[in-house]
């Protein structure tokens, strides 16, 4: 299963224009929060959320709603989508952790962007029945500084699930030294890491 962004559609025609200054107000406060987090801002306790909501008169439960939306700002980067196939490049590297079998048969180059490929294998345990709705469920791969990998999706069964990464810019062809690190977390947008990691070594 492959994740697409929805084109966005204005959800109404209307707009008062009294708002324009504030609007662009609260762009540049955004901007402005970026800067002094170093794009790291966390999340405001919610005794602070609640005195704020209560002293400006705004629901509490919208406020939640907007520092978790700020807290995951990297969800919102555009996408870059794979174009103009070019080759595969094998990889064929597998290794066995907490019972299971982590695979990465190839790599996918484009002309703009690689896709890595992730199989995991694992043998049917009734017992774990209940784990499997989150494990393995958020995968992320990081290979080094000047590259963004983003999951584009992934999907199996209780025995074999598969994931892509689509990486940017291209890996060169040349991959040796080169380090793939695959890391399991509680939730997608890579807060709350499970512990599990998968290191392949090109």
């Amino acid at each position: 299963m492959k994740l697409r962004r929805m084109p966005f559609e204005r959800p109404t025609d209307y707009y008062d224009e009294k708002l324009l200054s504030i609007d662009e107000e609260l762009c540049a406060l955004l901007q402005k929060r970026k800067e002094v987090s170093h794009n790291n801002p966390g999340y405001p306790k919610l005794e602070d959320i609640a005195t704020w909501a209560d002293k400006y008169d705004v629901y509490e439960d919208l406020l939640r709603s907007l520092f978790g939306v700020l807290e995951n700002e990297e969800a919102f980067k555009p996408q870059v989508e794979p174009r103009d196939f070019q080759k595969y490049i094998k990889i064929l590297q597998s290794l066995e952790k907490e019972d299971c079998l982590y695979t990465v048969p190839f790599i996918k180059q484009y002309s703009n962007a690689s896709v890595v490929h992730l199989n995991i294998d694992r043998e049917y345990n009734e017992s774990l029945e209940r784990e499997r709705f989150h494990r393995n469920s958020f995968w992320h791969l990081q290979i080094g500084k000047g590259y963004d990998c983003r999951v584009t999706g992934g999907g199996g069964s209780q025995e074999h699930t598969s994931f892509d990464f689509i990486v940017t810019p291209g890996l060169p062809e040349d991959l040796s030294g080169m380090t793939l690190t695959l890391k399991e977390y509680g939730t997608p947008f890579q807060k709350k890491s499970t512990g599990l990691e998968v290191t392949f070594k090109l």
